[in-house]
C-alpha cells in the first residue's frame, strides 16, 4: 500500500524548487530531454521489442537489488494458502485427503474437509508452482510479475501511440514492479493484472483487425481472471462484452457471419475449455462442479456478511481460540458495522477504498497531470475505461473490506486513463511557452527518483515495506526455526502453543501438501484437547514446543 518509507525531505524540496523553476523557464532540459524522448520514441517503434525489454528490465532490476531487498519469506494468512496449492500442484495433484490428525492442523483459509487444500482460485498458486520447480516459489512471483509490466505495454499499445504505451509501462515498473508488495510478497495481483490487461488490449485489436489471436487473447484474460479473482474480473469485463455484443449488433449480415469462426467460435472455445477445468477443479476439490473451494471456507468458518446487504451468520464456535478471536471478531465486525451505521460508514469506505488504492497504484506527483481530468472527459477514447473504473469502484463497495490487489484487473486500466492525462498535459501551453511538456517530464523525473537512489545507495533509506496494518515481525522468526530445523538431521513435529492474548493474524501452523512425509509438522495446541492422538501418529519425531507470544520465541524440546 505505501511501497516506500521515505526519508529524503531534501529531495522533495529540491523538486518544488525545479517545479517553480519550469514555470518561469520550461525550455530548460530540452536537449538532453530531447535526445531521451527521441531515442524512446524510436525504441517504442518496435513494439515487440518493448513488450519484451520492459518486463526482462523488471525481473533483472529486482534481481540486481536482491543484496539490499532478500528474497521475501510468508507472513499473512493468505500467502501460506497460496503456497500450499503450489506445492499441492508441484506433486502432480489438484488437491490432498484429508489428514486423520486434520484438527490439530486446522489453518485459516485452507479447507480440510472434504479435501485438504487452500480456498483460493488455481492460478496464482500455478505460479508459485512453477517457481517451485525452477528453485523457489519467489521465481513465479519474479515472473509473474515482470510479464505483468510487459502485458500492460501490449494492453496501451492497442489504445495509444507506441511511445506512449512505453511510457505507461515504466510507470507500471516504478510503482508496481520493483517496490510494491506484488512483487515481495506471495499474495500480490499480478497474475489478475495480466489477465486484465490481455481484455483490455485485445478490444481495440478484435474492432480493428478482427484477428483470431485478439479473441483468444482476450478469452485467455477472462479465463486468467476466472481463476484469481472472480468478482472483480466480471465486473471488470461487463462494458468489455456489451461494447463486443453491441459492435457486433451493428455489424453487416456478411461482416457478421465472417465474425462467428474468426472471433466468437474461438473465444467461445477457449471459454469453455475455462469452465470445464474449473467444473473439474471444484469437483476434485469440493465434490460438486459449481461449489468452488471458496465457498466451503466460507460455509465452515465466516460469519461475517460477504456483501453489505447480506446478513451474516450466527457467531461460530471453534476448537482454538484463535479462530474465535479471527472469524468472531477481526473479519465479522467491519461488515455488520457498516450494516448498521449504513449510508455514513459507506462513504468512509468509499474514501478509504480510493484512497488504498490511488496511493499504491501513484505517486503524489500524478496529481498533475489528473488535475485535467476534466479535460479528458471530453476524451471518447477513454469514455469504456471511465465506465471501467467507475463500474469497478462500486462493485468495491458492495465488500466490508478492501486491498491493493483486489483491484488488480483494473490496474491496466488505471495506468491507461494515467498515460492519457500525460498527453493532455503535454498540450497545455501558457502564454505561448510549452509549460505542459516542461511540466510532464519533471514529473517523470520526480517519478524515477526512488529508483535511482535506490540503484545508487541499495536501498539504505528507502526500505520495502508492505502494509503498515499487516506488519507481523513475530512470525520472522518462524522462519528462522524452520530454517535451522532444516539444517538438522531427522523428523520433527513442532507443537505451537498461543498465549491468551495472541493477535490472530500471526498464525504460525501451516504445512506441506504431504504432510506425513514433511520434514517438519507444525500443530497447534488445542485447550482441553489431549495431544496424544497426534503424538502417537508421528511417533518417532523430535518434538519441539514453540511459543510465539514469548518475548523472544524459542525452539524448546516438547515433554509429553
Amino acid at each position: 500500500m505505501f511501497p516506500l518509507r521515505d526519508t529524503h525531505i531534501g529531495i522533495d524540496l529540491g523538486l518544488f524548487l525545479c517545479f517553480l523553476l519550469v514555470c518561469f523557464a520550461p525550455h530548460f532540459g530540452d536537449p538532453l530531454a530531447g535526445a531521451i524522448e527521441k531515442f524512446a520514441l524510436q525504441f517504442a517503434e518496435h513494439k515487440r521489442l518493448a513488450i519484451f525489454s520492459l518486463a526482462a528490465f523488471t525481473i533483472a532490476l529486482r534481481l540486481a537489488l536482491l543484496p539490499a531487498v532478500p528474497v521475501p519469506s510468508p507472513s499473512f494468512h493468505d500467502e501460506f494458502g497460496y503456497l500450499l496449492a503450489a506445492d499441492t500442484f508441484v506433486h502432480g495433484r489438484l488437491t490432498n485427503s484429508p489428514h486423520p490428525m486434520w484438527v490439530y492442523f486446522e489453518t485459516f483459509h485452507v479447507n480440510q474437509f472434504p479435501t485438504y487444500m487452500s480456498k483460493y482460485p488455481p492460478a496464482q498458486g500455478a505460479v508459485l508452482a512453477l517457481g517451485q520447480l525452477l528453485g523457489n516459489p519467489w521465481i513465479g512471483v519474479l515472473l509473474s510479475t515482470g510479464a505483468m509490466c510487459g502485458a500492460i505495454v501490449w494492453a496501451l499499445q492497442g489504445w495509444l501511440p507506441p511511445q506512449w504505451a512505453l511510457l505507461g509501462g515504466c510507470l507500471v515498473v516504478i510503482r508496481l514492479g520493483i517496490f510494491s508488495y506484488w512483487m515481495n510478497s506471495y499474495w500480490g495481483g499480478s497474475v489478475a493484472a495480466i489477465g486484465g490487461a490481455l481484455v483490455l488490449g485485445a478490444l481495440p485489436r478484435i474492432r480493428h483487425f478482427r484477428r483470431t489471436r485478439d479473441a483468444v487473447l482476450m478469452a485467455l484474460g477472462m479465463a486468467i481472471l476466472v481463476n484469481t479473482r472472480p468478482f472483480e474480473g466480471f465486473i471488470f469485463c461487463i462494458p468489455v462484452m456489451v461494447v463486443l455484443a453491441v459492435w457486433l449488433f451493428r455489424e453487416r449480415w456478411s461482416a457478421f457471419r465472417t465474425a462467428v469462426p474468426r472471433l466468437i467460435l474461438p473465444f467461445c472455445a477457449v471459454m469453455l475449455c475455462c469452465g470445464i477445468f474449473i467444473g473439474y477443479y471444484n469437483w476434485r476439490g469440493t465434490g460438486h462442479p459449481l461449489l468452488t473451494p471458496y465457498q466451503v471456507n466460507d460455509r465452515a468458518y465466516w460469519s461475517a456478511p460477504p456483501f453489505y446487504w447480506s446478513g451474516g451468520n450466527p457467531p461460530r464456535r471453534h476448537l482454538n481460540p484463535q479462530f474465535d478471536a479471527f472469524y468472531n471478531v477481526y473479519t465479522r465486525n467491519p461488515g455488520l458495522r457498516a450494516r448498521i451505521i449504513g449510508i455514513r460508514q459507506s462513504l468512509v469506505f468509499a474514501i478509504y477504498v480510493c484512497y488504498t488504492l490511488a496511493s499504491f497504484c501513484f505517486s503524489r506527483v500524478f496529481i498533475i497531470p489528473f488535475l485535467l481530468l476534466p479535460w479528458m472527459l471530453a476524451d471518447r477514447r477513454i469514455r469504456l475505461p471511465l465506465i471501467q473504473v467507475v463500474l469497478c469502484f462500486l462493485g468495491f463497495l458492495v465488500v466490508p473490506w478492501f486491498s491493493p490487489h483486489y483491484a488488480a484487473p483494473l490496474v491496466p486500466t488505471l495506468f491507461l486513463l494515467l498515460t492519457q492525462a500525460f498527453r493532455h498535459l503535454r498540450q497545455v501551453h501558457y502564454h505561448g511557452q510549452p509549460l505542459g511538456v516542461a511540466l510532464s517530464r519533471l514529473t517523470i523525473l520526480a517519478l524515477f527518483r526512488p529508483v535511482a537512489v535506490s540503484a545508487v545507495a541499495l536501498l539504505p533509506f528507502h526500505l520495502v515495506a508492505k502494509p503498515p496494518e499487516y506488519q507481523v515481525p513475530t512470525i520472522a522468526y518462524r522462519q528462522q526455526i524452520q530454517t535451522r530445523l532444516n539444517a538438522m538431521p531427522g523428523l520433527h513435529l513442532v507443537i505451537v502453543r498461543y498465549g491468551p492474548q495472541h493477535n490472530a493474524n500471526v498464525e504460525w501452523v501451516y504445512n506441506r501438501a504431504e504432510i506425513d512425509r514433511a520434514k517438519i509438522v507444525w500443530a497447534r495446541e488445542i485447550p482441553g484437547r489431549s495431544l496424544d492422538p497426534l503424538l502417537h501418529y508421528f511417533f518417532g519425531r523430535h518434538l519441539w514446543l514453540v511459543e510465539p507470544d514469548a518475548p523472544i520465541p524459542l525452539l524448546k524440546p516438547f515433554v509429553p
